[in-house]
């Protein structure tokens, strides 16, 4: 089943500014090391969802004006906006919002933490959608989150009572999604970039991930770290 163009993906991004990207990661990583791992994060997912055919990609990021002017660089044909919102549900909530203003039947949303996500994983949660017998796609995530939402209408509820950035974050998703009656499905797991242990992870330094500046980072850092 082929996409449909009037498909969107929204991309969550920040500015990699050190001290204020992959905090978490601080240590074993400096803040300027990851800082430059996030930018590599950035660009390799949206070089590899720039090959996706029939969907327009969406770029919302947080900050201001000097932020705006790194994105029109890094992201100079991708539509983009300032995220809108005081938390992380009602920012997303926001973005599917406007893009489902825009005239788009079918939305989803994933942020940078998963540089080698397989982009079937996005097209696979768009088919599913356009089947019409579900009302949200969820990638799960490793660490109790998820990497990916996708949905046909904006379904608030999703967005609200979760208790973010923390391992309950599916499961709080999964439990407003049954109390609303929501046909959910569910993609294959993936993996986050997002603690000292996932830097590790050999699949991040596989030459055939499709991540190759998060990559040649890691590879680097670990020649560094063993000299």
């Amino acid at each position: 089943m082929s996409i449909k163009p009037e498909h969107a993906l929204i991309i969550f991004a920040r500015h990699p500014v050190p001290g204020q990207v992959k905090t978490r990661l601080s240590p074993p990583l400096s803040p300027e090391e990851a800082a430059e791992l996030y930018r590599c994060m950035l660009e390799d997912i949206l070089a590899r969802t720039e090959s996706l055919a029939g969907l327009e990609r969406y770029l919302f990021f947080e900050g201001g004006d000097g932020e705006a002017a790194y994105f029109a660089r890094t992201a100079p044909d991708m539509a983009r906006f300032l995220q809108q919102g005081d938390d992380l549900g009602a920012r997303m909530a926001a973005a599917f919002r406007r893009v489902f203003a825009d005239g788009h039947g079918i939305a989803v949303i994933i942020g940078t933490d998963s540089p080698d996500l397989p982009v079937t994983y996005i097209q696979e949660a768009c088919e599913r959608l356009q089947q019409g017998n579900i009302d949200a796609v969820f990638g799960p995530s490793g660490d109790g989150g998820y990497y990916l939402l996708g949905m046909g209408k904006l379904h608030g509820g999703l967005f609200r009572n979760i208790t973010w950035s923390s391992d309950m974050v599916l499961r709080e998703s999964l439990q407003r999604a049954a109390e609303e009656g929501l046909r959910v499905a569910l993609l294959p797991g993936w993996h986050d970039v997002d603690r000292p242990e996932d830097l590790m992870r050999p699949e991040l330094r596989d030459e055939q991930n499709g991540a190759p500046r998060t990559r040649k980072f890691l590879n680097n850092w670990l020649l560094s770290e063993t000299d």
